[in-house]
């Protein structure tokens, strides 16, 4: 027997799919139900990395968890990382094809939505529920020629449509009313029902609305969600929002600089990091923005020698630089802003630039080469100066050759290998294993011995990071909030 399907579409970009569609997953795994995620085609540069070794977008990893299954690449088959402004890296079932431009992979999508389909009726026949994920929004004029992840994704699973709208962009309304008639009308006989995100404020206001809406679609709105931020979810399109948000200032807090690099990769590595009561996290994107931060950390990037060149030219780096020498900054750099930190990074074969080779910023001497071959994989590891352990995932193209001799970070596990490298003192280390702050037994470790530094008492306990906990959080918050007995009903009679 197939499974039923239902899909979660939005009229934009960061309207809350994911999450709504983890929330969802949650529910109907409570309520009994074999469940999974799917999204057919995701456009993202935070990734997971499955336990065979496939990559996937971070939101159906994330939804996977909230289905209590491991994720698998038939959850997220055609995954799209940006490499620069024209092209992107494909990863088709876990594995990176070649990079593409627009027009490349238009061609491309021919070949593609065949394997899509497999995926999915392999998922429909061993689960009972399938929640789809769709992209963007379903009403692009220019795409649904070759749309391969909204409308027609759901008339091949025959799914019924929820489509969710972000009240606190403004003018909630006329995007889902404008979104619905910019569909067909076998489009719009899909969707069964709407759904409002993000309200702040006093819900009878949006009575007059909701009545129109309704009476001019013919489409039930299912629920308003209120606007949260005390549950956590890994989201795949929240950068911006933390952009804009200062960290907390208090002078016994831990300040955190994080570089924003063009193409920043996996930013869900500070998720846990930033819940920490003693810890105020920023982004920083230009040299005027850093203060006196005692932590500057580099993230990943799905294009390390264009980021590099970003911060040599932006004055960033030469800023993060005089900082570490003239203070007690620790600068942490993780995947790409490990290899960052080096001599030099070579390109020959053009993998990921135009570039063949760049300088670094000198501080650690290391050398690191761009593969074809990239690595994906799960890990687990020790921290060799505390013996605790680790999990995470590796994702990169680079070879990293450490030149002098430096502290190795981790073990590795089960391959008798060594991971990243930190300077005698300990105050600026890399390492490629996303993940790493996840640890709460490391993070407390780390985020200590940068207070001791300080001359401030090492704490006891930080906070339990605990995603599973906050995706009960929010399957109870949605039940508060959409009709699931109306959900139900639009699941089974379709």
């Amino acid at each position: 027997m197939m499974a039923k399907a239902i899909q979660i579409l939005g009229t934009g970009s960061g309207v809350g799919k994911s999450v709504i569609a983890a929330g969802l997953c949650r529910i109907f795994l409570q309520d009994g139900y074999r469940v999974c995620p799917f999204k057919a085609q995701n456009m993202a540069l935070n990734s997971f990395v499955t336990e065979d070794g496939g990559e996937i977008g971070r939101s159906q990893a994330v939804q996977a968890k909230a289905c209590k299954i491991k994720p698998t690449v038939d959850m997220n088959p055609v995954l799209i990382k940006p490499t620069s402004n024209t092209k992107a890296q494909i990863i088709l079932k876990g594995r990176p094809v070649k990079n593409m431009n627009v027009y490349e992979y238009k061609s491309y999508k021919k070949l593609v939505f065949g394997r899509i389909k497999e995926s999915f009726r392999k998922l429909s026949e061993e689960y009972e529920i399938v929640v789809i994920e769709g992209a963007g929004s379903p009403a692009e004029i220019n795409l649904k020629s070759h749309d391969l992840v909204n409308m027609r994704m759901a008339r091949f699973a025959d799914a019924s449509v929820i489509l969710i709208g972000d009240i606190d962009r403004g003018g909630v309304f006329a995007w889902l009313i404008g979104t619905w008639q910019l569909l067909s009308e076998s489009e719009r006989e899909m969707v069964r029902g709407f759904i409002i995100n993000k309200f702040r404020g006093d819900r009878r206001l949006l009575r007059s609305g909701i009545r129109f809406l309704e009476k001019y679609t013919g489409v039930k709105v299912l629920g308003v969600v209120p606007y949260f931020n005390n549950i956590r979810i890994p989201e795949e399109d929240s950068l911006d929002i933390k952009l804009h948000k200062e960290g907390l200032k208090s002078r016994k807090k831990i300040k955190v600089d994080v570089i924003t690099l063009p193409h920043i990769s996996n930013f869900t590595d500070f998720d846990a990091l930033e819940q920490e009561s003693d810890v105020s996290l920023r982004y920083i994107k230009k040299p005027e923005e850093f203060g006196e931060p005692d932590i500057i950390i580099i993230p990943g990037t799905k294009n390390t020698i264009d980021d590099l060149d970003f911060l040599k030219k932006s004055g960033v780096a030469e800023r993060i630089i005089t900082l570490f020498n003239s203070s007690k900054v620790y600068l942490i750099g993780l995947c790409g802003g490990y290899q960052i930190l080096g001599d030099k990074i070579y390109d020959k074969k053009n993998i990921e630039s135009r570039k063949r080779e760049i300088k670094g910023l000198g501080i650690l001497p290391i050398v690191t080469e761009i593969h074809p071959e990239k690595v994906l994989s799960q890990v687990n590891a020790e921290h060799i100066e505390s013996k605790i352990k680790i999990k995470g995932y590796e994702i990169h193209h680079g070879r990293t050759r450490i030149l002098k001799s430096l502290k190795p970070m981790f073990r590795i596990i089960g391959r008798k290998t060594l991971d990243g490298a930190a300077a005698e003192d300990g105050r600026c280390w890399g390492t490629y294993i996303h993940g790493v702050f996840d640890s709460d037994e490391f993070r407390r470790y780390f985020l200590n011995s940068v207070r001791e530094s300080k001359g401030w008492k090492p704490l006891e306990k930080g906070i339990n990071y605990d995603v599973d906990k906050e995706i009960d959080k929010l399957a109870c918050l949605l039940r508060e909030n959409i009709n699931m007995g109306v959900v139900y009903k639009i699941l089974t009679h379709r």
